[in-house]
C-alpha cells in the first residue's frame, strides 16, 4: 500500500539546470564596499531647530510660538499645534484639524491611536483673567516620509527632542517628563 502524503500534490519538480543556477548564486569574488551614512548631519552641527534632518535617532517634537488658548493677555508663548474642541465628531478630528491648520496636508502623518495619549488641566494663574480651568488633551502623531513643511498660523516653530523640549515649557517639564518615552 502506498501511503499518500497531502503535501506531494503540491510539491514542483524544478529542472536540474534552474537548481544548479540557485546553487551558484552570491558566490563570487565580488565584495561591496558599503559605507553607512552618518548619524550627525549639517542641521546637527548647526543646532537648526526648524530642519526635520536632526537628531535622526531620537523623535522630534513641532512646537509653535504664538498665540495659545489660556495664554496669559493673548501673549505669544510656545506650545504644541492646538485648537478648541467645537463640532468635530471625535477628539482625534479635532486633532487632525488643530494639525492640518498648522502643515496642511495630512497625507504624511500618521495618527497613533483613536484616543488621546494624556491630558492635563490648565488653571488660570491669579493675575490672569479669562477662561476658567480647562483640559488640553495630546494626540501622538508621526511624520512619515516627509522633511519639509509649510509651517503657518504661527510666528515661529521648531522641531525639538524631549530633552530641548524642556526648555521652551519649563513649568510643564515634570508632565513632558512623565508623558513621553524617550
Amino acid at each position: 500500500m502506498v501511503r499518500f502524503r497531502w503535501r506531494q500534490q503540491y510539491q514542483r519538480r524544478y529542472p536540474d539546470e534552474f537548481l544548479d543556477k540557485s546553487d551558484a548564486r552570491g558566490k563570487g569574488d565580488y565584495q561591496i564596499d558599503y559605507v553607512p551614512a552618518p548619524r550627525v548631519t549639517e542641521a546637527d552641527k548647526t543646532n537648526d531647530r526648524k530642519s526635520l534632518q536632526r537628531a535622526l535617532d531620537r523623535r522630534l517634537y513641532l512646537l509653535l510660538f504664538g498665540n495659545a488658548y489660556g495664554a496669559p493677555s493673548g501673549k505669544p508663548v510656545w506650545h504644541f499645534p492646538e485648537k478648541v474642541y467645537e463640532s468635530e465628531d471625535t477628539m482625534r478630528k479635532c486633532a487632525e484639524s488643530a494639525l492640518n491648520s498648522v502643515i496642511g496636508d495630512l497625507s504624511n502623518t500618521y495618527f497613533v491611536g483613536n484616543a488621546p495619549m494624556a491630558h492635563m488641566v490648565v488653571h488660570p494663574k491669579e493675575d490672569q483673567s479669562g477662561p476658567t480651568s480647562f483640559k488640553k488633551f495630546f494626540f501622538k502623531s508621526q511624520v512619515i516620509a516627509k522633511n519639509k513643511f509649510n509651517i503657518a498660523k504661527c510666528e515661529d516653530y521648531v522641531w525639538v527632542t524631549k530633552d530641548e523640549l524642556t526648555e521652551y515649557l519649563p513649568e510643564q517639564a515634570e508632565f513632558f517628563n512623565k508623558m513621553i518615552i524617550s
